[in-house]
């Protein structure tokens, strides 16, 4: 690595990183969420969501509104298979090196990594959740079906977290997620022939439960050191 010239300033440089980052005028959102969360820094970090971002909320209702067309169309809940897939993915991407543009100032505050991580995970987990209600309210999807999908997303999310976190890695995360929402997903098709058995079988219930409570503690284990997510 060859040494900083004498005349770089790194700490202008980084100063002038950080202001481009964190200087912008405070929205109304952010002033209603500092004060819900009691903390502006967390407000602030929560805002800068890589996965909350408009282009990733766009591509979002986008995956989810084709997938409620596709219910709506041919009876088959297309949309309770997206929604898992879809929520795990942002979930996975809601925080870590190399996906978060705030993540080295992140994680200069005093706010802990853990409580960042939670914060985000599930305001991504909560918008999901509501944009996919609403999509299975503009299929006329059966009610029952709106907690079918719920449990299974809850699991995803979970592992899909638990993998990120202590892989160090949003794609680990994501591929990790997306594999066992395939293989469940198929391995209900081979079993009952139906690709709708895994949100709709309530003996996979327990499998869901178990899954959901591994990956969050697999996100205790890899956060319970302060900065323990590099």
């Amino acid at each position: 690595m060859s040494p900083v010239p004498p005349d770089v300033d790194l700490d202008r440089v980084w100063l002038g990183i950080a202001a481009r980052v964190w200087e912008r005028r405070v929205s109304r959102l952010e002033l209603l969420a500092g004060r819900v969360l009691r903390s502006p820094s967390l407000a602030r970090a929560l805002l800068t969501t890589p996965s909350l971002v408009w282009g990733w909320v766009i591509a979002t209702v986008v995956i989810l509104a084709v997938g409620a067309t596709a219910t709506a169309e041919t009876g088959t809940p297309y949309l309770a298979l997206c929604a898992p897939a879809v929520a795990g993915a942002g979930v996975a991407y809601a925080y870590g090196p190399g996906v978060d543009a705030a993540w080295e100032l992140s994680r200069s505050m005093a706010v802990s990594d853990r409580m960042v991580l939670l914060v985000r995970a599930l305001a991504v987990f909560g918008l999901n959740a509501a944009l996919g209600s609403v999509a299975s309210v503009a299929a006329s999807a059966a009610r029952p079906l709106t907690l079918g999908w719920l449990v299974p997303m809850t699991a995803v999310c979970a592992v899909a977290l638990g993998a990120a976190t202590l892989s160090r890695s949003a794609n680990a995360g994501v591929a990790t997620g997306l594999c066992g929402w395939i293989i469940t997903v198929l391995g209900g098709w081979a079993a009952n022939g139906s690709m709708t058995t895994a949100v709709t079988s309530d003996g996979l219930t327990a499998l869901y439960v178990v899954c959901a409570a591994a990956g969050a503690a697999a996100i205790w284990i890899s956060t319970r050191i302060p900065g323990a997510i590099t």
